[in-house]
């Protein structure tokens, strides 16, 4: 049998397991949005030993590239929202006022301080984004690379005794690959090394692309998760999130991944009368699809929702979702384990 037979029966096989445990009614799983985030510093190894503690079932890592090629975790592939690279390397900076990771070796993003997500407000004073978080400019956290975070989380699973999923976003491939770089292949090339290649129940590939996830599908066993944005955001490449979110949409996501994402808005209406279901949820349902919506922020609950339990409730009881991104950990774990 040739690998693309292979591949495609694995994929087949993942698939019907999923679908299996979704409709068993197994219990949905808490994904630590950039880890414990609500608590430290996201994508911060400490953010990621604490989402593990919290009980997290899976935590996710955004991955992007330094110069050298080398994956690191960082939801941008900018600097500057998230560390001190305006004050470490002045100058530094593409001709729109940015800092790109991929502008900078692994030895020199080593030296940068990591810190909690901030903006510069009109009069050019830098503002945390989350002010009630961890201190702004407080701590010393630090970038890790990809291969790095796996090496804390399996020595975690360890020593606790657990078996805790990674779940990776490959961020802006498109751009990306116009700078030369495929960073598909240098993950998948950190997973072989790790041995997480082989562990499909173990790890969760998502991207915002769907002909990066459509290509990755010949080249790894392990399931893909459909990010669905909003075409307003200008996410990386030419994807029409309108027309994916319907019927035709969704039947060819179920072509090549195994699940979606989408932004928590698109599952649910949120208004003055409460959530209501738009749905997405039921559509991707039908096509055997995972319901992994994100993300739930204590302090930052969309308009019309009075508190975290209903928020809670409306994805889990209404929509059904198999999955949470959030960034607080323990407080879902709590939710789904008092609901059992």
């Amino acid at each position: 049998m040739d690998l693309r037979c292979r591949c495609v029966l694995l994929g087949l096989l993942i698939a019907g397991l999923l679908s299996a445990a979704t409709v068993s009614g197994a219990t949905p799983i808490v994904i630590a949005h950039r880890g414990a985030s609500g608590y430290l510093p996201e994508h911060s190894l400490a953010a990621k030993a604490m989402a593990h503690a919290m009980g997290a079932d899976f935590i996710e890592q955004d991955v992007v590239l330094t110069r050298d090629e080398v994956p690191i975790v960082l939801h941008d592939i900018y600097l500057e929202s998230t560390t001190d690279v305006e004050q470490r390397f002045p100058g530094r900076a593409r001709d729109d006022g940015r800092y790109y990771a991929l502008d900078f070796t692994l030895a020199e993003i080593r030296q940068l301080r990591l810190h909690e997500r901030s903006y510069r407000d009109e009069s050019g004073r830098e503002q945390a984004y989350y002010p009630q978080r961890f201190p702004l400019g407080q701590g010393n956290f630090h970038l890790p690379t990809l291969e790095e975070e796996i090496q804390l989380l399996a020595g975690l699973d360890r020593s606790r005794g657990t078996k805790t999923g990674l779940y990776i976003e490959l961020k802006a491939p498109v751009w990306h690959a116009a700078q030369g770089k495929d960073i598909g292949a240098a993950i998948l090339t950190v997973l072989e090394r790790t041995g997480y290649a082989d562990k499909p129940s173990q790890v969760f590939l998502q991207c915002f692309h769907d002909q990066t996830l459509i290509d990755l599908k010949s080249s790894t066993e392990l399931p893909l998760i459909q990010l669905i944005g909003d075409n307003g955001w200008g996410e990386d490449g030419e994807v029409d999130y309108d027309a994916m979110r319907t019927p035709q949409g969704i039947a060819r996501v179920a072509g090549y991944a195994q699940g979606i994402g989408p932004w928590i808005p698109q599952v649910l209406h949120l208004g003055e009368t409460g959530p209501e279901l738009t749905g997405l949820a039921a559509l991707a349902r039908e096509h055997e699809l995972l319901v992994h919506p994100y993300t739930l922020r204590r302090d930052q609950l969309p308009d019309g929702v009075e508190d975290v339990d209903q928020l809670h409730r409306a994805l889990f009881k209404q929509a059904s979702v198999d999955g949470l991104f959030t960034d607080f950990p323990d407080i879902t774990r709590a939710y789904l384990d008092a609901s059992q």
